[in-house]
């Protein structure tokens, strides 16, 4: 099943960045999906076959 992301939501992975924080804000859709982590303002981009098996949580909150 393929999820649909808008900008602005927050998505929790799996493993937690070396900051510390499992949610990452999406600030960029196409063929890869952009990330900013939300507790240190990082940014990575990720396909969305990968990010489909990173995924624990999806959360819409923007409303943009």
């Amino acid at each position: 099943m393929v999820r649909e992301y808008n900008l602005g939501d927050i998505l929790k992975l799996r493993k937690r960045h070396p900051c510390g924080a499992f949610e990452w804000r999406v600030v960029r859709l196409g063929a890869d999906i952009g990330l900013r982590c939300i507790s240190c303002q990082r940014r990575i981009l990720l396909s969305r076959s990968v990010l489909e098996r990173r995924i624990a949580d999806h959360n819409r909150l923007a409303k943009i």
